[in-house]
């Protein structure tokens, strides 16, 4: 495992984890890349481990080691600052950039390859990787970092960061990663629609102009958001996106509401302030007032009444009138949820245990 530049050591996968992990990984390239070895430029995933195997310690340390001086490890970054934290280095997180460098060399003598891309964190190893090549094969081969991707608050976009972003919609739902670039700060937008989408230069400029003609509009979000999620996803994503997010902005939206799906209606209200009931509890119907008071949605009956009283109320996005005194099984969604609203913007999710 990678530590992503932080000053930790990598973490020892086992192997059936790592095959795993590279199978999972190739799925979701698979999206983006054409793997179809009859073309002429089709992907190609391959792995370390196929030309490691069967290599012994001390056939690396004569064969490679001896091309990079110690002096030279050690005047990298990346070394420089892990050997000034008490903490220190091991021996095993000291020598990775000799095993990436090798990777380089290996693929530059078995695919020709001879340009190797990453993030600016990764200057030091694939440097050592071209000074392998240079003196080992006597072949001339380059790098091509870029900044690592932040947000305007200083996050970096990584997998151990909070609030991140994954291709995986089981860990990041169509949904959330809609709501996600929807909600970007301006500064961000501005930067990641050039960064993350395969729009136009043209386009993207006039998408500047207009956004900073009326920012509230947020028309630069909008198409990020619209852009990401068909590329990530589906167009049918995306319109399901773009419908949800109406339902907790807009009282014209119980329709919407009720046709979710289980897996669609948790996603949607993710965030919301949950509530736990019995299922005995509404069974034989659950008086209004004292569910309401009782769940802690209002701390009185007064409170509850009076804002009952002035349509203030809503379940599942419908309006509690005068006549409706109790709470029945026929209020659920999927039978086991239902979505308590107190004035415009308080919310509660009501779930209903056996």
């Amino acid at each position: 495992g990678d530590p992503s530049g932080k000053s930790e050591e990598r973490n020892l996968l086992s192997e059936d984890v790592l095959q795993h992990n590279v199978q999972c990984v190739k799925k979701q390239l698979e999206k983006f890349l054409d793997f179809d070895a009859t073309k002429p430029n089709a992907a190609e995933m391959v792995n370390n481990y196929d030309w490691f195997k069967d290599m012994s310690f001390l056939q690396f340390i004569r064969d490679i080691g001896k091309y990079i001086t110690v002096n030279y490890m050690m005047a990298k970054d990346s070394v420089k600052k892990r050997l000034e934290n008490e903490t220190g280095m091991s021996f095993t997180e000291f020598t990775y950039q000799l095993v990436q460098g090798y990777d380089f060399y290996w693929l530059y003598i078995h695919k020709n390859c001879k340009l190797q891309m990453g993030g600016s964190d990764q200057w030091g190893n694939i440097v050592t990787g071209t000074e392998i090549i240079r003196k080992k094969a006597g072949g001339e081969a380059y790098a091509f970092t870029c900044p690592l991707i932040t947000k305007a608050d200083g996050g970096k976009f990584g997998k151990t960061e909070k609030g991140n972003v994954w291709l995986d919609p089981q860990k990041t739902s169509p949904y959330q990663f809609y709501q996600f670039w929807l909600n970007a700060s301006d500064e961000d937008a501005t930067k990641w629609i050039k960064i993350f989408t395969l729009l136009p230069k043209e386009t993207i400029e006039n998408l500047l102009q207009e956004h900073e003609k009326a920012p509230h509009e947020r028309i630069l979000q909008k198409k990020l958001a619209e852009s990401l999620t068909i590329f990530v996803h589906s167009k049918a994503d995306y319109e399901f996106a773009v419908q949800a997010s109406e339902i907790l902005f807009n009282n014209e939206t119980a329709v919407i509401l009720e046709s979710l799906n289980e897996q669609q209606l948790l996603q949607v209200l993710e965030g919301v302030p949950t509530i736990h009931i019995a299922k005995s509890q509404i069974e034989s119907g659950y008086e209004l007032l004292r569910f309401l008071t009782e769940t802690n949605v209002f701390p009185s009956k007064g409170e509850a009444r009076k804002m009952w009283q002035s349509g203030g109320i809503r379940i599942n996005k419908k309006k509690i009138e005068n006549d409706c005194i109790q709470i029945t099984q026929k209020h659920l969604l999927q039978n086991k949820y239902l979505l308590v609203q107190k004035g415009k913007k308080n919310y509660y999710l009501v779930i209903v245990t056996d």
